[in-house]
């Protein structure tokens, strides 16, 4: 199962209450108050695991609880404060807090979000953006501990049977979405290629067949290179025109793309399936210029895939015209031609765009 967007409930551990205690041993005629502060309640955290690779672990555990301080005791001894809670999520995870009205939940408590264009989001408020590894966020905070009556004693209170109890831990309901960290996103139509691709330029085994919407769920690939450097490659699942309306996959892969430095359009240029790759691509275009205008700003490349079917050699030289300065790489995946060239390519054209595209985002 692929989770990358769901809601959960989170609550901090409550503080521990203070203690009223008197001091009561033999010799010590009256000893005076000796009760203890409550602990602290635990904090729940956030962490970012290059491990994880989605949300599915909320789906089975959607209420986060960390523990809450234990009370305070006599002899001045304090309550132990509550264990932090720390749950991995993966890099890339925005946080929302959640506001009632754009979630739809299934009848058997699945908590995932509907389809909806309103699960875009827009009217939660972000309170973090987890991009890098290891970061950390806390999402509640444990509750302070209580007081115990030691603090109250005082010449005129020299029995003080007041005390404070602990404060209550932080509590809310979050949205939680994933948007996969990659330098390079590969979108196209369904049976372009944009899987096969993936497995000839990385070690990634994505899956691949001859129908529409093979691939479900974003796929990562990890391209080295012999200067050891290293590019991450996002196979994102076929979009098709009104994408951005949330047509077929829609907004559950959209948002996938938001952070690649670099736009791999990927064509059937041979048009084996009756399509004409420069109406392809300047549909794929639109559409990701109505969900977000920024993303038109990205520096982007054409890969034109299929090379080894009749037909492709003369849309190819259409393609030139049509886009003279604009990067085409031709290749045919299926017979791993061409991947070298676009491997270097790749690179080439991310280097030099990546602090550009750092300021767009």
């Amino acid at each position: 199962m692929f989770v990358d967007r769901i809601k959960i409930h989170a609550k901090a551990g409550d503080g521990g209450n203070g203690c009223v205690s008197f001091r009561r041993e033999k010799f010590v005629p009256k000893g005076g108050p000796d009760g203890g502060d409550g602990g602290k309640g635990g904090d729940i955290i956030l962490e970012t695991d290059v491990h994880t690779d989605n949300l599915v672990d909320f789906f089975y555990r959607p209420l986060l609880r960390a523990k809450s301080g234990q009370h305070g005791m006599g002899k001045d001894m304090y309550g132990k404060a509550g264990v932090e809670s720390v749950f991995k999520v993966p890099v890339g995870t925005v946080v929302y807090r959640y506001s009632s009205g754009t979630v739809n939940a299934s009848g058997n408590g699945n908590p995932i979000l509907g389809n909806s264009p309103e699960a875009r989001l827009s009217n939660h408020e972000v309170l973090a953006d987890l991009a890098e590894p290891g970061q950390r966020f806390a999402l509640c905070r444990g509750g302070g501990g209580g007081k115990g009556n030691t603090h109250f004693k005082s010449s005129r209170n020299r029995v003080p049977r007041q005390f404070t109890e602990g404060e209550p831990g932080e509590e809310g309901d979050f949205l939680l979405e994933l948007r996969m960290i990659a330098d390079v996103g590969l979108v196209g139509y369904p049976n372009a290629g944009k899987s096969t691709l993936l497995g000839k330029l990385s070690a990634a085994h994505p899956k691949v067949a001859p129908y529409p919407f093979t691939t479900l769920n974003p796929i990562v690939g990890v391209v080295e290179f012999d200067d050891y450097r290293r590019l991450t490659v996002a196979d994102i699942p076929g979009l098709i025109e009104g994408a951005h309306r949330n047509v077929g996959l829609g907004h559950d892969f959209l948002r996938h793309i938001v952070r690649c430095k670099l736009f791999v359009f990927v064509l059937d240029t041979a048009g084996s399936e009756g399509r004409d790759p420069i109406n392809d691509i300047q549909a794929l275009r639109r559409e990701l210029d109505l969900y977000d205008p920024l993303l038109s700003r990205r520096p982007w490349v054409i890969i034109a895939n299929k090379m080894d079917l009749p037909g492709a050699g003369q849309h190819l030289k259409e393609l030139e015209q049509r886009f003279p300065d604009r990067k085409i790489v031709p290749i045919s995946a299926e017979k791993n031609e061409g991947i070298e060239a676009l491997k270097e390519s790749l690179q080439e054209v991310v280097l030099r765009e990546s602090s550009e595209v750092g300021r767009d985002r």
